[in-house]
């Protein structure tokens, strides 16, 4: 049986649904979960992504865990070298970068908050192989680096 508490200034119904968790309906019956959750019959970032469709479901996983791992490549990614740019040129290109990161990093964290647990993983799994690609010591070209030396443009993201 699902409990159903009705909030008319908001226009917005809770109930319990069978999987266990809590969701949010408003009046038109679009359900969203309020708890994680397993299973393919989500929406992700856009209304109707990726639909019912498995196939649709395993393409927006893919997609985040892209998503995630372009914010770990730009965040560590070294587009100008010092005295070759202009220092107007650099700060533009710095600021574009920045932007950029700020804005694929928003889409992974609005992908996540669907609560679907395959989503999640998929970021998780998109950030830790880009920071192992581009951030770890593994793939570093030169092992002597001083940790001082500047490793890329941005500086890096503070939760």
């Amino acid at each position: 049986m699902e409990k159903l508490i009705d909030d008319h200034t908001h226009g917005m119904m809770m109930h319990n649904s069978s999987d266990g968790g809590m969701t949010m309906m408003n009046h038109r019956k679009m359900m969203m979960h309020m708890t994680f959750f397993w299973g393919s019959n989500t929406q992700i970032l856009f209304s109707g992504w990726p639909g019912t469709r498995t196939g649709m479901y395993v393409l927006a996983l893919i997609a985040v865990f892209m998503l995630a791992f372009m914010v770990e490549g730009i965040s560590h990614s070294r587009l100008t070298k010092s005295g070759s740019i202009h220092h107007v040129t650099a700060g533009l290109v710095q600021t574009l970068l920045h932007a950029l990161r700020v804005g694929l990093a928003y889409f992974v964290m609005l992908a996540i908050m669907s609560f679907n647990g395959g989503v999640f993983l998929a970021a998780v799994a998109g950030h830790s192989l880009g920071f192992f690609l581009f951030g770890s010591r593994v793939f570093n070209k030169n092992p002597t680096t001083v940790p001082a030396a500047k490793t890329s443009d941005l500086t890096p993201m503070s939760c």
